[in-house]
């Protein structure tokens, strides 16, 4: 079982609940060593003076500001030590707001939280249930690893999420990055129709599983194939993609395409519902972001699926 990375308490209000913090996402990516070629040699990285190639100690190290020009504001870690966040161990929430209001770009990382003892079952399910009804996330700061950071708690499947977010003046906006865009006509009626009838064709219940990391499968895949000796086979490029020349026809084509694959089992889906149990039908309305599901009846529920 992991171990958590923070421990403290969710505070709302005067209800104080000691909670932990876990990481609910793992890093799935393979990491390699760097070798000179040829040989078994490691490569390491040195922290070297520049202008006399000597390797310097940690301790000898401090940081430098870029003014510009080639000058620097030297500061002693001490003095980033003196101003650092205090280590509250308290997730104050603030203040709550529609979770549909977070745009995803503030998103950062995702945690659970749990109590932290059994004893404070009582409260902290009392707060997951009602952020739950409500339908809304706790806004919060707090520190971890001697920063802070601001964040949204929310309800998930029977357990808490914490959410770190952006800060607002960390985000940068589209023309400040790319510059200038261009002039974007205005759509024909009949292409945003077919546009819009594509979008449909195409949408299904969300299902995070049906997607899966293909790049890290090569890379294991290629490790094996060298660990045995064997010779190594690589997939055709794919054709490059044509060049649009008739909007409307490019997007006609593509919904007939759908039609005629899977259009039909999200159709057998929606059909499907009257066999679902309402705790199926509620989950599913969780899946698909249906507000006000948990003061629905089995019936309503079924209704508002078929509308989604």
């Amino acid at each position: 079982m992991a171990r958590p990375v923070w421990s403290g308490a969710l505070s709302l209000g005067l209800v104080t609940v000691p909670v932990e913090l876990y990481p609910a996402v793992a890093d799935h990516t393979i990491h390699f060593h760097q070798f000179e070629r040829g040989t078994s040699d490691r490569i390491r990285n040195r922290r070297v003076n520049e202008r006399t190639g000597e390797e310097v100690d940690k301790d000898e190290i401090v940081k430098g500001y870029d003014l510009g020009g080639g000058d620097h504001v030297l500061v002693e870690p001490d003095e980033l030590d003196e101003i650092a966040p205090e280590r509250s161990r308290r997730i104050d929430i603030e203040q709550f707001v529609e979770l549909d209001e977070i745009d995803p770009w503030f998103f950062d990382k995702t945690y659970w939280l749990k109590p932290a003892k059994e004893d404070f079952a009582k409260a902290y399910g009392l707060l997951l249930q009602a952020m739950d009804r409500s339908e809304k996330a706790g806004v919060a700061k707090f520190v971890l690893r001697g920063k802070e950071y601001l964040c949204a708690v929310r309800a998930g499947e029977d357990v808490m999420v914490l959410n770190t977010l952006h800060f607002a003046a960390d985000l940068r906006k589209p023309k400040d990055v790319m510059g200038g865009l261009p002039k974007l006509p205005k759509a024909r009626p009949k292409e945003l129709d077919m546009a819009l009838a594509l979008v449909d064709e195409m949408t299904a219940p969300w299902k995070p599983e049906d997607f899966r990391d293909e790049y890290s499968g090569r890379v294991e895949k290629l490790i094996k194939a060298k660990k045995a000796g064997k010779e190594i086979t690589h997939e055709e490029e794919p054709e490059p993609s044509a060049d649009v020349v008739d909007l409307f026809e490019a997007l006609s084509r593509s919904v007939k395409n759908r039609k005629g694959g899977g259009g039909a089992k999200k159709q057998d889906k929606r059909q499907d519902l009257g066999d679902l149990s309402k705790s199926d039908l509620d989950k599913l309305a969780r899946e698909q972001g249906v507000k006000g599901r948990s003061k629905m009846t089995r019936a309503q529920l079924e209704k508002a699926l078929k509308a989604s």
